[in-house]
């Protein structure tokens, strides 16, 4: 299982300058050499086309971010210019993030084209700092992005150095020195602090560092202060992973890539039982559990299961997995092969031990909770629900639909209303979920019944009837007016039996403009079957 020590932090900061331009090239030309004209991306600011990002051989030329589009063209004619697309960039980063899970699970974005890794405790698993940056950035340059990196105490310390310097790992308590030479627009603060600061002759971090705080406070405000402090290393900030760290990790690493059903499959059941030995020393079971599943050229796969109660036990967690497997709309395609498979316990509940030799209700709910939990991988837990009573006369809310495997315990002991003997159903075996409109040409009015309807194009005559039953709408729930319903249990010349019911109240709740009674709409909510 992975460990993270409680040593001081470090923090592992990547910068993809290029990004928006290096999707691009990789969509386009899909691994092959790119055209040599140089590239770059615009964005609409100001009413103006400009650059927002571009590559090196635009950079050469003495193209910036933030120059004209015009005026870029004047420089260079024959300049490759792309549309700025923040939602595929977006996505992009979130690949990348997807990928570095593989080397810690506390992954935050650093919007727009940077991230943080957490990386306190895990570096000895790729044998130092120095070789696991070394690794991140180049398989990410083999992918075709730019990066820069650096590894500080702080994130803001790390994010700092990659800005101006690449591959520098900033040793704890040496923050201070590693930034202060680096220029005021490296602390990645508003534009409006910078060019303040530089009109102040403030043009290195240093210089800003050698001013008293309370000074940079007033005319910059707390937050840059802050900021500073924590370039320095005299103050830091927690970062805000993408996921939330699971309870229990354990993974298998492939020194060759791996591509087979048999030893995926066979990978997952040792992984396992090692989670489940791990979580028995807590006396803890699983309630959500995840497996991921890292390609070789950085594609991640996530699949997860819930389960309605605590799992303790290896083989049911690799049969719910299975289970899961098969039903996969999207087959795992393996590609190249995986070089990394992660189970994870994201989620996890104390044990309860109970009497099961004597009592014969446990077994039956163990088998019930696991039928479900099966079914549930193969179809989606949304889809396997029960039904519990809700405290309300509406009828098309006395009924909640909720997931089996978390309400199955309420389900079993539910209160619904009981039948009176003897007497008809008061409600109709098939409800509607929408109540549908049927034609009443007329009825007994103020509050009767209609002689005969309409209803998907069929007219049903009326030959017996129970009712009314008025229901009033919950008014303290409704944001507009909701009219008073009249259900009546009535019966065709064929036998079908419907539940109808008109909305509102003839001559009090249906007047028209000018305070007239106004014909009433008929609904039929259900059928007695």
């Amino acid at each position: 299982m992975s460990a993270f020590s409680r040593n001081r932090r470090r923090i592992l900061s990547l910068w993809l300058p290029r990004l928006p331009i290096d999707r691009i090239k990789r969509q386009l030309w899909c691994g092959n050499a790119a055209p040599a004209n140089p590239s770059i991306v615009v964005a609409k600011q100001n009413n103006a086309l400009q650059i927002s990002a571009l590559d090196d051989a635009a950079a050469h030329l003495g193209l910036d971010i933030g120059l004209p589009l015009a005026n870029a063209r004047a420089i260079c004619p024959q300049l490759q210019v792309f549309d700025a697309d923040e939602a595929a960039d977006a996505k992009a980063l979130n690949a990348i993030a997807a990928w570095c899970d593989r080397f810690t699970p506390l992954v935050a974005l650093d919007a727009p084209h940077g991230l943080f890794l957490d990386i306190t405790g895990c570096v000895h698993l790729f044998g130092g700092e120095a070789a696991m940056m070394r690794l991140v950035c180049d398989v990410l340059t083999a992918q075709g992005f730019t990066v820069s990196a650096a590894i500080a105490g702080s994130a803001v310390c790390a994010r700092t150095m990659t800005r101006h310097v690449h591959g520098h790992i900033v040793r704890d308590g040496e923050e201070a020195d590693a930034v202060k030479p680096l220029p005021v627009s490296a602390l990645g603060a508003d534009g409006a602090i910078t060019i303040g600061l530089r009109r102040a002759g403030l043009k290195t971090i240093g210089d800003v560092a050698s001013r008293a705080r309370h000074e940079i406070t007033a005319r910059f405000g707390a937050g840059f202060t802050a900021l500073l402090e924590q370039a320095l290393g005299q103050g830091d900030a927690p970062i805000s992973p993408r996921k939330p760290l699971p309870d229990y990790i354990v993974e298998k690493r492939f020194a060759e890539p791996v591509a087979t059903d048999g030893v995926i499959s066979a990978t997952l059941s040792r992984l396992a039982q090692m989670l489940v030995v791990a979580m028995a020393q807590q006396g803890k079971g699983a309630r959500r559990l995840e497996a991921c599943f890292f390609r070789t050229d950085g594609a991640v796969r996530a699949i997860a299961v819930d389960t309605g109660q605590p799992v303790t036990r290896a083989e049911m967690i690799d049969r719910l997995f299975r289970e899961r497997l098969d039903a996969l709309s999207d087959p795992l395609d393996p590609g190249f092969g995986f070089d990394l498979i992660r189970l994870s316990a994201s989620r996890t509940e104390i044990v309860v031990q109970q009497q099961r030799d004597l009592d014969a209700n446990v077994h039956d709910n163990d088998e019930l909770a696991a039928l479900i939990d099966r079914i549930a991988a193969r179809i989606g837990g949304q889809r396997v629900v029960v039904h519990l009573p809700q405290d309300t006369h509406i009828p098309e809310r006395a009924v909640m639909a909720a997931p089996a495997q978390h309400h199955l315990a309420a389900a079993a002991c539910a209160v619904w209303p009981e039948r009176v003997e003897g007497e008809p159903p008061l409600r109709p075996l098939r409800l509607f979920e929408k109540p549908e409109p049927i034609k009443v040409p007329f009825a007994t009015v103020p509050d009767g019944p209609p002689h005969h309807f309409t209803w998907r194009r069929a007219t049903h005559a009326v030959v017996r009837v129970e009712g009314p039953e008025r229901i009033a709408m919950e008014w303290w729930k409704q944001n507009d007016e909701v009219l008073t319903r009249d259900y009546f249990r009535v019966e065709d010349e064929a036998g079908l039996r419907f539940w109808i019911y008109r909305d509102g109240l003839y001559g009090s709740e249906l007047v028209n403009a000018e305070g007239k009674p106004a014909p009433s709409n008929w609904f039929v909510h259900g059928l007695f079957v």
